[in-house]
């Protein structure tokens, strides 16, 4: 999957656009929610859980975009605009269980059968780590305004693999592999994202002065 691969919208194109839906529909004011599929559940079941999450996350990471327009680490945002629409497909996945009688739907929503996803954000991971420096103690969410909120992300993102460990049986794998590499990843950014700003990492010292584990 290149940066090509999923075009990003200028706002000059979404205004062009017909406004054929209400934002609101008035059919969730009893307490539950549709799914892809048409099956309405309540909206405290694991899925709508699972689906918050991963919009809180993409909703971080556009806070993130907007902290590192015009920085020196602003080469990393088109890669961040693409995890947000990939974690749009994440959702259509987890809407659409497995079982669901709506096969055409459950194929339509088919997350990243070939793992091309997941094995770009390891590439990524490799290639933002090669040059950090190396960290010897544990390293505490900090690196100035993008990193931290780029970590606060992070901790989104583990919170919903936590969610999608419900779901096993009703997603994709990929769905789980891209959402707990993706983790992985953000942890590797907001380093990369404090290096090229500039800004220095804070890590962890115990009360009592000791070193870590890490220090020995």
């Amino acid at each position: 999957m290149s940066q090509n691969d999923i075009q990003i919208k200028s706002p000059d194109e979404v205004k062009s656009y017909p406004a054929t839906m209400k934002v609101y529909t008035r059919t969730g004011d009893k307490g539950t929610s549709s799914l892809f599929t048409g099956e309405r559940r309540d909206k405290n079941d694991a899925v709508f859980a699972a689906l918050g999450t991963t919009d809180e996350l993409s909703s971080m990471l556009g806070l993130a975009i907007a902290h590192l327009e015009s920085t020196p680490a602003s080469s990393i945002i088109p890669r961040l605009e693409i995890i947000q629409c990939l974690l749009q497909d994440v959702g259509s996945n987890i809407a659409t269980p497995i079982a669901s009688k709506s096969q055409a739907k459950v194929k339509r929503t088919r997350f990243d059968a070939q793992s091309v996803h997941c094995t770009r954000l390891e590439e990524w991971i490799d290639e933002y780590a090669e040059n950090l420096p190396v960290h010897r103690s544990f390293i505490l969410p900090s690196g100035g305004l993008a990193a931290s909120t780029i970590h606060v992300a992070r901790t989104i993102c583990r919170r919903a693999e936590r969610e999608l460990v419900l779901l096993l049986e009703d997603i994709d794998k990929e769905t789980f592999m891209f959402v707990n590499r993706l983790s992985d990843f953000l942890f590797v950014a907001a380093r990369w994202v404090a290096m090229e700003q500039g800004v220095t990492e804070k890590i962890y010292v115990h009360q009592a002065g000791r070193n870590t584990e890490f220090d020995k």
